[in-house]
């Protein structure tokens, strides 16, 4: 069932709009692992109708399914969302998180970003795209970066994934491994104990090739992560040189993060934890 709690934070987004409601029915199924129509009804303050084109949207974009009179969440360890669809989801704590990272960021400097949407944040954050190099399988990078003509941008090629928007396979790989930047920005699915974790072997590919072809790994992470495990293991956290978390991550996981001896930043409190 939904909480009241969410009821209460929710109705207002069901004011805003299509998407906002879509985002918020979204996010409370996945967080309660599923919802019946009537409890979407009570949660958005719309008619039944409503909800149905709005679960028509989010099936399409592979996030949720009706299964046996309930709606179940299909993104989750074994799945990921429409690309599009994760830029939007908790798109404040990115936008967070984002901005934090991007002051690593010095005019000049060479940076690889990946599908991960917040990448995508990272970059509308940084107050001059112009003056640096992005190297990227992520089309929804690209297009950020396009329109800046002083901005150099390298596309991998590869196989076109619909779902993620992005360039996979053996061809991507490649192409990053040939490369050596002086940043990459990672996301994961999902962080449990000190490993990280994403759905898909070929995203997993990907992340791996620029993680070794950086001077500096950045890990970008928003709470929800946390204690989320999918197949594949992609790198552990002490990997990183900067794991950078919104600031709704509890003391007992930042606690946890530090104690694998990366450097934890906490974004919009500006404070830095070092083992």
């Amino acid at each position: 069932m939904v909480t009241s709690s969410a009821d209460a934070a929710s109705s207002r987004h069901g004011q805003d709009g299509p998407r906002s409601r879509q985002l918020t029915i979204a996010e409370s199924v996945i967080r309660n692992g599923s919802a019946s129509v009537e409890d979407l009804v009570a949660l958005t303050g719309v008619s039944a109708m409503t909800v149905y084109r709005d679960l028509a949207a989010l099936e399409d974009s592979g996030v949720l399914t009706r299964h046996r009179g309930q709606v179940v969440a299909v993104a989750s360890g074994l799945h990921e969302a429409d690309a599009e669809f994760r830029l939007e989801q908790s798109s404040a704590e990115k936008q967070l998180v984002a901005a934090e990272a991007g002051k690593l960021v010095s005019p000049g400097s060479s940076i690889m970003l990946d599908d991960s949407t917040s990448g995508v944040w990272l970059l509308r954050s940084l107050p001059d795209i112009s003056s640096v190099t992005v190297v990227t399988n992520s089309l929804l990078v690209a297009d950020e970066v396009a329109p800046y003509r002083g901005a150099k941008l390298l596309v991998s090629g590869g196989e076109y994934q619909a779902w993620a928007h992005s360039l996979m396979g053996a061809a991507a790989v490649r192409t990053i491994r040939s490369m050596h930047a002086d940043f990459c920005f990672v996301s994961a699915s999902g962080i449990f104990e000190l490993g990280c974790y994403h759905p898909y072997q070929e995203v997993v590919e990907v992340k791996r090739a620029m993680l070794e072809s950086a001077e500096t790994r950045v890990l970008l992470l928003d709470h929800t992560k946390f204690n989320r495990r999918a197949l594949f293991k992609f790198a552990e956290l002490q990997e990183f040189d900067h794991v950078v978390v919104d600031d709704q991550a509890s003391p007992g996981m930042l606690a946890h993060l530090r104690d694998t001896g990366v450097q934890v930043t906490v974004a919009g409190t500006g404070q830095v934890d070092k083992d």
